[in-house]
C-alpha cells in the first residue's frame, strides 16, 4: 500500500496540482488585497464615500456583553468582486493555454509497418 501511495504521490499530475494549489492560494491573497485595499475604496469614493467593509444590516443590536447580530453585505460584495476578478484571470489563462496548444502543428500520422507492407503488395499485384 505504501508503494502504491508513493507511485500516486510522485506522479507528475499530482505534483502539478499541488503547485497549482499553492500558486492559486497566493494569487487569491493578492486579489483579495487588491479588492479590499485598492478597488473597493475607489469604488466607495465614487459612490459618495461609502466604506464597503462597514456596510451591514443589524438584526439585533448589541446589548451589554452580547454582541450584535448583523448581515455583513459589504463583505459579501467584496467577496463577489474577488470572485469575478479571479474567474476572469482563470478564464484568460485557460484561453491563453488553449491558443498555444492549437498553434502547435500536429505531427503527421505514419501508417503502421504492416499497412505499408500490404499497400506495397497491393501495388505490385496491380502492376502485374
Amino acid at each position: 500500500m505504501i508503494k502504491e501511495f508513493k507511485e500516486f504521490a510522485l506522479r507528475g499530475n499530482v505534483i502539478d496540482l499541488a503547485v497549482g494549489v499553492v500558486i492559486g492560494g497566493a494569487f487569491g491573497k493578492i486579489v483579495t488585497s487588491l479588492v479590499n485595499d485598492v478597488l473597493m475604496p475607489v469604488i466607495g469614493l465614487l459612490l459618495g464615500g461609502v466604506n464597503f467593509a462597514d456596510l451591514k444590516y443589524v438584526i439585533t443590536p448589541a446589548v451589554g456583553d452580547i454582541p450584535e447580530s448583523a448581515i455583513l453585505y459589504g463583505s459579501f460584495i467584496q467577496s463577489i468582486v474577488d470572485f469575478l476578478i479571479i474567474s476572469f484571470c482563470i478564464f484568460f489563462f485557460v484561453k491563453l493555454v488553449s491558443m498555444k496548444k492549437k498553434e502547435q502543428p500536429a505531427a503527421p500520422v505514419q501508417p503502421a509497418a504492416e499497412v505499408v507492407l500490404l499497400e506495397e503488395i497491393r501495388d505490385l499485384l496491380k502492376s502485374k
